[in-house]
């Protein structure tokens, strides 16, 4: 069989660090704190839910844009935390989890030859998005060490063919969050041009220590331009469900759902149902922050003392190290090092960036059983 030869769309893509890591894991017995997932179940009362739902008979198709009671659910979610109102019908869309969003929203609005503007280290879809439309990846770096943004390095890369802003709070990899005067400061930069922007808000419920997530649904000037990216998955334990949320202006929200109805047309009904049901109790959400701040507060404890220097973690479910005084090995092979000799999986931040920058800072994953995370603490304190 001779198969004929075609160029790649994407020729610089290979198999994710995510899932050459959670294989190396496999392998070796690992704890694996590497792939950004739980490995503990979602509230029973989700999954009942979803089975009333399934059991109703909601199990065709719902309608493109998403099931309209999830929409108002949506929209009233946001309003009743950002204060800023979104009409269910026309500013609202259901999508199949966050990175379908993502890529929905980068095929809707880049041209060919248009710019897009990613801070990195960021992740790692984003730039084989823009590849796919056509766009021109510009790479602005968020500062190393405290990965803050940088707004005169940002301004100095928007030009007249910039089409978008890609941003992500709180943040993946770094474990960073935006201020308000972040997100003002943002919100003044881009006033006077027509750049779009991505706000990637995932993680908006893992925000620790008191602090507020600062949506770019405050900011009347970003969301006049954003696509508010939002996800199930990661809010209530279930990322295999693939469920996320897009809020945009109505003008912009058409476009979207102009490749959105060619792409996945429309996403898993009964989950639809499930999660509207659910959202009727807002308990799961505004609890997640001291839910997961346990959790960080746990893993942060338990390496106190070690040879690995804690970088600050304010939100996701992220703890970025720093391994300089453990190892003089690159990050990529710290991290298959760590797999095979210590039995616990982690991430290098080099993976995040085009060039490979390597900061010495490898990430993992504390969003696991305290069990497992007590597990990999025992080996990691053998450093």
């Amino acid at each position: 069989m001779t198969t004929p030869h075609f160029p790649s769309r994407l020729p610089n893509v290979g198999t994710t660090i995510f899932t050459v890591m959670s294989a190396l894991a496999a392998e070796h017995q690992a704890v694996n704190l590497g792939q950004g997932f739980p490995d503990f179940h979602c509230d029973p009362q989700l999954i009942d839910a979803v089975t009333r739902a399934m059991q109703a008979g909601h199990n065709q198709y719902p309608p493109m844009a998403g099931v309209p009671a999830l929409r108002q659910a949506v929209a009233s979610k946001i309003e009743a935390l950002h204060s800023r109102q979104y009409c269910p019908n026309a500013e609202i869309t259901i999508t199949a989890g966050a990175t379908q969003a993502i890529l929905t929203a980068i095929l809707a609005c880049v041209q060919p030859g248009d710019e897009v503007i990613v801070l990195e280290p960021c992740y790692d879809s984003y730039v084989p998005n823009i590849a796919l439309a056509g766009g021109v990846v510009v790479r602005v770096p968020l500062t190393p060490g405290s990965f803050r943004p940088d707004f005169a390095k940002i301004a100095a890369a928007i030009t007249p063919r910039t089409r978008l802003l890609i941003i992500n709070t709180p943040h993946n990899p770094s474990a960073t969050v935006w201020t308000a005067h972040d997100m003002r400061t943002l919100e003044e930069l881009l006033a006077p041009t027509d750049v779009l922007l991505i706000s990637d808000e995932v993680y908006e419920h893992m925000v620790f220590d008191g602090a507020e997530h600062q949506s770019a649904a405050r900011f009347a000037g970003l969301a006049e331009r954003a696509f508010i990216v939002s996800s199930f998955g990661k809010t209530f334990h279930v990322t295999g469900w693939k469920v996320g949320t897009v809020a945009a202006p109505a003008a912009m929200t058409a476009e979207f759902r102009k490749v959105h109805q060619f792409n996945v047309f429309t996403v898993n009904t009964p989950m639809q149902y499930g999660l509207a049901d659910y959202l009727q109790n807002p308990a799961p959400y505004l609890q997640l922050p001291a839910f997961y701040q346990a959790k960080r507060d746990l893993f942060r404890q338990g390496l106190e003392g070690s040879r690995l220097k804690l970088l600050p973690s304010t939100g996701s479910y992220f703890q970025c190290v720093d391994i300089s005084a453990v190892s003089d090995l690159n990050e990529a092979d710290f991290c298959q090092w760590l797999t095979r000799e210590i039995g616990v999986a982690a991430i290098p931040l080099s993976a995040f960036y085009g060039d490979g920058f390597d900061q010495h800072v490898v990430r993992f994953c504390f969003a696991k059983k305290d069990e497992t995370l007590r597990a990999a603490i025992e080996r990691l304190r053998t450093l």
